[in-house]
């Protein structure tokens, strides 16, 4: 596999994007569904020049995209208990994909995220011969959720895709806010920092490290074909963001930690909820954190510590 290559995160053409391995940057505002679908009726009425002129919608958006379509053929859950989450890829003749380029080591990744963003999974589905993917998950709330495939088809000049549908976990339903910006995150005895921030349409630094028992982790373990792995995602519409930091364990100059380095350009100003993935002792944990854009480049202010990490399955 080639790490240097697309987080996207949980690639996609989206507005994170980095050093190395980096995903197309966009910039400027992201049109509404309405608005969009009517600037793609003028373009066709004014010609290419109006097109060149549209950014295209960020990944996780749209459930069909250059032909393809996620088939979720689970649309409904019951909260706090495991069960298959199944589902296919489509292609324009309406047949289930079975031939996929490998990125980032895994042929497909899945990401499962609540419309509140206090719940994420990034999961890696086993496909069958029919070109059904399968996977066991277990959400512990209920409410709107988000599935994300984020994928790239066998073949030459295939690109890669992000698809997303809605998913209905059902159970009493208690509604929950996006959790404050905090510059700590506390998972399994392990403290991720993040430092830098994000400014809509200007690419901005971010690093996270990651200190275990008050001692700095300098011997990550390589997951994904990275030390990291980051998916962003936009508070409100869930647009999807998907990245991996700069350099890869390959390369010979980059180091196991403590610190793994984004570059990153936000599509627009808002709340982002990021979720970082890292592997140490043989274990995946994910640290989560919420990041506002803002209209410097100073380190956000350390608060209190965030113990709401993601859990990671």
């Amino acid at each position: 596999m080639n790490t240097t290559a697309k987080i996207g995160l949980y690639g996609a053409a989206l507005a994170l994007a980095f050093t190395g391995a980096m995903a197309d940057p966009l910039t400027g505002n992201t049109p509404t569904a309405p608005h969009a679908a009517h600037q793609e009726s003028n373009a066709m009425n004014h010609g290419d020049q109006h097109t060149a002129a549209t950014p295209p919608l960020p990944g996780g958006l749209q459930i069909s995209q250059d032909g393809y379509t996620l088939d979720l053929l689970t649309p409904r859950l019951a909260a706090g208990q495991e069960a298959p989450l199944r589902f296919a890829i489509k292609d324009e003749a309406g047949k289930a994909v079975t031939d996929y380029a490998t990125a980032h080591d895994k042929d497909l990744h899945l990401i499962v995220a609540s419309r509140d963003l206090n719940t994420f999974r990034h999961l890696h589905p086993a496909l069958g011969a029919d070109g059904t993917w399968s996977t066991p998950v277990d959400l512990p709330a209920a409410g709107d959720y988000r599935v994300f495939a984020d994928f790239t088809p066998a073949g030459q000049g295939a690109k890669p895709l992000t698809l997303g549908a809605d998913l209905a976990v059902a159970g009493p339903y208690q509604p929950r806010e996006v959790p404050p910006q905090k510059s700590t995150a506390e998972v399994d005895g392990y403290t991720v920092t993040l430092e830098g921030t994000l400014t809509a349409g200007k690419m901005t630094g971010l690093t996270l490290s990651v200190v275990k028992d008050g001692t700095p982790v300098t011997d990550l373990e390589p997951y994904l074909g990275a030390y990291g792995h980051l998916v962003a995602l936009r508070s409100g519409d869930l647009a999807y963001l998907h990245v991996h930091p700069e350099g890869n364990p390959a390369d010979g100059t980059t180091q196991p930690g403590p610190g793994i380095s984004f570059m990153a350009t936000a599509p627009t100003h808002g709340a982002y909820r990021l979720f970082l993935d890292f592997k140490h002792q043989g274990a995946v944990r994910t640290a989560a954190f919420t990041l506002h854009t803002t209209n410097t480049t100073s380190t956000p202010t350390a608060q209190h510590e965030d113990h709401t990490s993601a859990e990671h399955q």
